[in-house]
């Protein structure tokens, strides 16, 4: 009796194997078991992977709220490349605690987290409407590839939380470095032509003496419909100085268009002034402001030439600037907005001059 105690207290071969897996079981789920998780979670606990992504991204930016010539700006590449990633891997590293999920879902929900994450922004008045329709794309693209990262990580490795550590950790680390000086920069011009049936007096007039712009003729153009204050008026005088168009804004935003390189009915090169109070609090995000640290518009060069005796070419041209760690998408998104400008404004003054003529 004595003996078989003893045995029953010293766990077989099979029993102590079995011991021994089950201290070793990982925390993710085998592929195709649910271990009947599902029934013992929360109604909402299919959006909690993409709520816990979102909310990670929101903190982050909180922390990353410094001056632009300082330690962790929201401008730094720190954030704008590492922090979409970091919301991607917190969504999946959630998401395959509760089951083993799919390839798709390791690309789709870092995409709709960070969506979430930039929308929260907006909510808490961090971030204002055009720098988020124009970060989300970019965000979304990021964030996948962090997503599909973890992914990786959760189906071959036994370190998810390291991993995930180190994604969230990596730009908080990185962004105590301030911006290096000086400032990338990438300068570019593009160019759009039209023709229009008036003379070049007549296009040169309306060139000048701009006044009462209907939103209809404009707010077509893209930088109007994500939130860019519609133009309001350009009216030319001569002064000492030379020509100074006068553009007004809404939303009370003005500047001057100075021009001392001008031939009459022929082109006007303007040059931008800006003055302290140009743009008034909230009128502009501050990351997209003309003239500031990161975009600026150079110059702008209309140039007409007669074709026929009543009919004219027209043609703008934009210098800008751009000044970012990550001027590869900054330079395509301002390439695209600014391009579409140039469309828009043609066709403009295209149908100004001709309601003159006519």
């Amino acid at each position: 009796m004595k003996r078989d105690q003893n045995q029953s207290q010293i766990p077989d071969g099979k029993h102590a194997t079995q011991l021994e897996n089950a201290s070793e079981e990982p925390v993710f789920s085998a592929a195709g078991k649910h271990d009947n998780l599902n029934e013992k979670l929360l109604p909402f606990s299919s959006w909690l992977p993409i709520i816990s992504g979102a909310l990670i991204g929101v903190i982050l930016r909180l922390i990353f709220s410094g001056k632009p010539d300082a330690a962790y700006t929201a401008m730094a590449g720190a954030f704008i490349l590492l922090v979409p990633m970091a919301v991607g891997a917190t969504t999946v590293f959630i998401a395959e605690r509760q089951r083993r999920r799919s390839w798709w879902f390791y690309a789709l929900g870092p995409v709709i987290a960070n969506t979430l994450f930039v929308l929260g922004t907006l909510v808490v008045f961090i971030e204002g409407l055009i720098c988020a329709i124009i970060i989300i794309p970019l965000f979304s693209m990021v964030g996948a590839l962090g997503g599909i990262l973890m992914g990786l990580v959760c189906r071959n490795t036994n370190w998810p939380k390291q991993a995930l550590g180190s994604f969230v950790l990596l730009p908080l680390l990185l962004g105590i470095v301030p911006p290096a000086e000086p400032d990338l920069q990438r300068i570019a011009m593009l160019e759009r032509k039209v023709l229009v049936q008036a003379s070049p007096e007549q296009i040169w007039q309306q060139l000048h003496k701009v006044e009462h712009i209907r939103a209809d003729e404009v707010d077509r153009a893209w930088m109007y419909r994500i939130g860019v204050p519609l133009p309001v008026s350009g009216v030319t005088q001569t002064t000492p100085e030379g020509l100074v168009r006068r553009v007004t804004m809404g939303k009370e935003i003005y500047f001057d268009q100075v021009s001392n390189d001008w031939k009459e009915n022929r082109y006007v090169l303007w040059k931008y002034r800006f003055f302290q109070d140009s743009f008034p609090a909230n009128a502009l995000d501050d990351h997209v402001s003309i003239g500031g640290r990161y975009f600026d518009l150079i110059d702008t060069r209309y140039s007409i030439k007669p074709v026929t005796a009543h009919t004219s070419e027209l043609a703008v041209q934009i210098h800008y600037r751009v000044s970012t760690e990550f001027n590869w998408y900054a330079d395509l998104v301002a390439r695209l907005l600014i391009a579409d400008f140039e469309e828009v404004i043609l066709d403009f003054y295209k149908q100004r001059a001709a309601q003159k003529v006519s």
